[in-house]
């Protein structure tokens, strides 16, 4: 988005950041911003904010590694502020699968024609993967899908490929912006 940070970008008159806030709230206990820079802005959205741990900046894995040492509940669910639209329901549907095959880690995926297409940024983890996540980061490598499987990922897939639509660009974030009901009321 040219350089602009993404989570401040305007989502129906609200930051991308406070949207995802509002829309992932009602589906947990707490929720905590990473961002590595305008701290102050995104903690006036009300919330604690947590920057990478690790000096490199290692894209998702750096947010990931963020909150498992923040985290002081059993489980972490991460989002990324870019896809507004993702689903209300999504940390309970990657929590019944968690549970239901018994693993630790739990991220989404949409269907296309090629196939599962992972959305690991959308992603149900045990706080225990912290050592995990620091071993594999040690290594140089930055794929959250690669981490994942390591770990036993429990793959939860869900039907409306459009609900996990990012905006990388101005354009993309416009076209993602609800409509208006124009229609008249009797």
């Amino acid at each position: 988005m040219g350089g602009v940070d993404k989570g401040l970008q305007l989502h129906a008159g609200v930051p991308l950041a406070l949207h995802a806030m509002r829309r992932l709230s009602p589906q947990v206990g707490g929720v905590a911003i990473n961002a590595n820079r305008h701290a102050d802005v995104y903690a006036s959205l009300g919330a604690a904010v947590h920057a990478d741990s690790l000096a490199d900046h290692p894209g998702p894995l750096g947010g990931f590694l963020a909150g498992l040492e923040h985290c002081t509940t059993p489980y972490l669910v991460t989002v990324p502020c870019d896809t507004p639209n993702f689903p209300l329901d999504l940390v309970a549907r990657l929590a019944a699968e968690l549970i239901r095959q018994d693993v630790a880690l739990a991220m989404a995926a949409t269907q296309s024609a090629s196939g599962m297409q992972p959305q690991p940024v959308f992603c149900l983890m045990a706080r225990h993967l912290r050592q995990s996540l620091l071993d594999f980061t040690a290594t140089g490598q930055r794929k959250p899908q690669a981490w994942a499987e390591l770990n036993g990922c429990a793959w939860v897939v869900f039907d409306d490929a459009s609900a996990f639509a990012n905006a990388n660009t101005r354009e993309e974030l416009q076209a993602l912006q609800p409509v208006a009901d124009t229609r008249a009321s009797p």
